[in-house]
């Protein structure tokens, strides 16, 4: 099976800091794999809250990941600081990807933990069907539809 390879965008619109938990911990003495998935599901909470938004509520409609693909580049560890930093991107009629860049800091260099990229659709609880992503959210975002 091909490896999973990212193309990140040049530039992010948004950075946070998260900490790791214990319980992000795995028995190997790192952050696990279900815990980035964690750690991006945080950071994109973040990301959504600086637009003033939820997951459930984007401009008038709801958000659902449709996919997801991470490379682990790096370890993190319990009491270190995961450095978040999102972008949204290829936006389609119905949704949009979100981009990842988690990182840390050591004494004297930055360290890639895991790149990310998950797809997100726009989505209607109401009538449990995928909806358009509204105009204010691509405008806000800074995305072009595409084709």
């Amino acid at each position: 099976m091909p490896r999973i390879k990212i193309d990140l965008p040049k530039e992010f619109s948004f950075t946070c800091s998260i900490p790791v938990r214990i319980s992000d911990v795995n028995y190997g003495g790192h952050v696990g794999n279900d815990a980035i998935l964690s750690i991006l599901h945080e950071a994109r909470l973040q990301f959504l809250k600086s637009y003033g938004w939820t997951e459930m509520n984007v401009a008038g409609v709801s958000l659902i990941m449709s996919d997801v693909g991470i490379e682990f580049k790096g370890e993190a560890f319990y009491g270190e600081t995961i450095i978040a930093s999102v972008v949204a991107g290829d936006a389609s009629r119905v949704g949009f990807d979100l981009y990842y860049k988690l990182t840390k800091q050591t004494t004297d260099k930055e360290v890639v933990v895991a790149l990310a990229k998950t797809g997100m659709v726009c989505f209607d609880y109401n009538t449990r069907k995928v909806a358009s992503l509204p105009p204010a959210a691509a405008k806000a975002l800074k995305l072009t539809k595409e084709s």
